[in-house]
């Protein structure tokens, strides 16, 4: 039977525990620091608390420590490292290879996608080296991934199925600390994708192509009518995206995937189940475009497309509701079958493509009252909502519950009575106890089931009761809630750990294939101007390397600025997206920018790039200007 997690993300552990709550079987959480997300760090009590909650549901917490280190923070990621052990932690996702010289306790890892897993020599030198789960890039194409799966069958493969999508392969962008002087790879990202920038060609006196776009922004990813697929090709972990994501994102999404899932499994219940227990019962009806979101897109999973960016804004234009009808003096009306309520978000692109939004104050009659009237709202513009006030009033209180269903059965011992819970997943609890009887002047069976199913403050619900005595026997209420509350006693759910002085993973002898897993243009041997793509920040990697049959001639792009390599890797095209590729529009006129001979250029106040564009690997790559 093969398990399926959905892998949820947690900026916080509240938001943790409502990811469980609404049906993720795993989440993944910031450590107190060092993870790639340098604004969601989490205590190690609050990782305790999420750990409590979610191991009742045989649910997994995974704590990202995904950046990379310099030699200074390592004595510090160690102890925390031990930290996480000791509270029961069940994975670290992690990037920096320095961690295994470390000396550190047997606690899983998985390979963070910061890693750049994308080719199947890569991942099975990694799960040689002891990595439970590699975490694809989000690249790859459903037959990457099948072929991957085929080559390491034994590999638990875990993929990016919903939310944020950053242009440049992950681990290696390293735009913003090229700019900025802000990593990535440590937490520190300054969203350059996200920003406008214009188009030039040219060296000497560039031509202006085009002004103002956000033109290295995409769209978001949905693979929610893709699981299927997925899970055919290999893919057992299916990971929303999203550390930086308030409480309403988590739940709506969360729910919405793990009904998908769900129906998955009813279909084929002999070859699918949950990694995790318990029945999730929701208040509300998911639905994953009324997050936050800049549009969907199924990115590369079924090849090669040009719907997967969005130059106009970087910004949640969220779900289509209608077009613009009618305009009067502070007010308008919607064509559509929409409906609205005051404090909804709305917005609209203007006659130059830019994104204007508003909020509605009243909803009279079928007229809307913005609190103030959007001048450039036309007539049979279309219309979207990117904040469904109903939808987010649910959100905001108790909105799913979670339980694990149990029968017990009652049944008549010498000296008294005899409980035994059940349930789906092999738990077996008995309770004996002796007990005078006598019988009852009332038929007790209706009493006994009401006082058994009162099981608030716990996370089960009785579905069935059997009762196996005949004689109508008398116990008291008081009784039977003791009883129950004796069954139902939670057992210890964290592993007590001492940290050992054992190293983590036995490390095979493997020599890490450079020009297998670093496959960024066609080169048929490792060159070492590109050693900065391992991301060595501190000499436990370096060690680590050169212990691996490798020697690598220079530290981080973080360490040391090349100059003239690429400091952005992306299999977006912005000559393919604009209509302009070589290779598959052959009609393009001599005198467009797709013949032309002048390079490209991506400028704005914070900086320029050059483009080139490796079109046998259908890769761009950005260089500093």
């Amino acid at each position: 039977m093969t398990k399926l997690e959905l892998l949820s993300p947690a900026r916080t552990a509240d938001i943790g525990i409502e990811a469980i709550r609404h049906g993720a079987d795993a989440v993944y959480i910031g450590a107190p620091r060092f993870g790639a997300r340098a604004a969601a760090g989490n205590s190690i009590d609050d990782i305790s608390r999420l750990i409590e909650y979610a191991h009742q549901f045989n649910a997994k917490v995974y704590v990202t420590v995904n950046t990379i280190f310099t030699d200074e923070e390592l004595p510090e990621a160690e102890k925390m490292i031990r930290q996480l052990y000791a509270i029961g932690v069940d994975a670290l996702i992690t990037q920096d290879m320095g961690l295994l010289k470390l000396n550190i306790p047997p606690i899983p890892l998985h390979a963070s996608t910061q890693m750049d897993n994308r080719t199947p020599h890569k991942v099975k030198w990694l799960h040689s080296l002891g990595f439970r789960q590699i975490v694809l890039a989000r690249e790859l194409s459903l037959d990457q991934i099948r072929t991957i799966h085929q080559e390491c069958p034994d590999t638990t493969l875990e993929a990016f199925v919903h939310g944020a999508l950053c242009v440049s392969y992950s681990g290696h962008c390293y735009a913003s600390e090229c700019l900025f002087g802000r990593s990535a790879n440590r937490g520190e990202c300054a969203q350059i994708c996200r920003m406008e920038w214009n188009l030039e060609e040219g060296d000497d006196n560039p031509t202006s192509l085009i002004k103002g776009q956000h033109l290295l922004s995409l769209k978001d990813m949905c693979q929610i009518n893709s699981l299927r697929d997925l899970i055919e090709a290999g893919v057992t972990s299916f990971k929303i995206e999203g550390r930086l994501k308030d409480m309403t994102y988590v739940k709506n999404v969360t729910a919405a995937y793990s009904e998908a899932l769900n129906r998955i499994i009813a279909s084929q219940p002999d070859r699918y189940e949950r990694a995790s227990w318990g029945t999730v019962e929701l208040s509300f009806r998911p639905d994953v475009h009324k997050s936050f979101n800049r549009g969907f897109t199924s990115y590369f999973l079924y090849g090669k497309n040009d719907r997967i960016f969005s130059f106009e804004t970087p910004k949640a234009m969220g779900e289509e509701v209608g077009t613009v009808k009618d305009i009067g003096r502070g007010w308008f009306s919607v064509a559509g079958i929409s409906k609205f309520a005051n404090g909804d978000g709305l917005c609209f692109l203007n006659q130059k493509g830019k994104l204007f939004g508003f909020r509605v104050n009243k909803v009279e009659n079928g007229r809307l009252y913005p609190l103030e009237m959007p001048k450039e709202l036309m007539p049979k513009m279309r219309l979207f909502r990117n904040f469904d006030k109903q939808f987010d009033d649910i959100l905001q209180h108790d909105s799913a519950e979670r339980f694990i269903p149990i029968d017990i059965t009652m049944s008549e011992t010498a000296t008294g009575f005899s409980l035994t819970l059940t349930d789906d997943y092999g738990t077996v609890r008995s309770l004996n106890v002796e007990c005078p009887k006598e019988l009852a002047r009332s038929h007790q069976s209706e009493n006994i089931r009401r006082q058994l199913s009162k099981l608030g403050g716990t996370i089960y619900r009785l579905r069935d009761l059997n009762i196996e005595y005949r004689k109508n026997w008398f116990i008291p209420s008081s009784m039977l809630s003791e009883w129950k509350r004796q069954l139902t006693a939670a057992e210890p759910t964290i592993p007590v750990r001492q940290s050992t002085d054992n190293s983590i993973i036995p490390q095979a002898d493997v020599r890490i294939p450079l020009q297998d897993s670093f496959q960024h243009s066609d080169r048929d041997k490792w060159d070492p101007r590109f050693g900065y793509l391992l991301n060595i920040h501190n000499s436990q990697a370096r060690l680590f390397y050169t212990e691996q049959g490798v020697s690598p001639t220079d530290w981080s792009y973080e360490q040391k600025h090349q100059s003239d390599v690429p400091v952005m890797y992306c299999r977006h095209c912005i000559r393919y997206a604009l209509g302009w590729c070589r290779k598959s529009n052959s009609k393009a006129s001599p005198q467009s920018p797709a013949h032309a001979d002048g390079p490209l250029y991506l400028s704005n106040s914070s900086g320029r790039f050059r483009l080139e564009f490796d079109c046998r690997n259908c890769i761009m790559k950005l260089y500093k200007a």
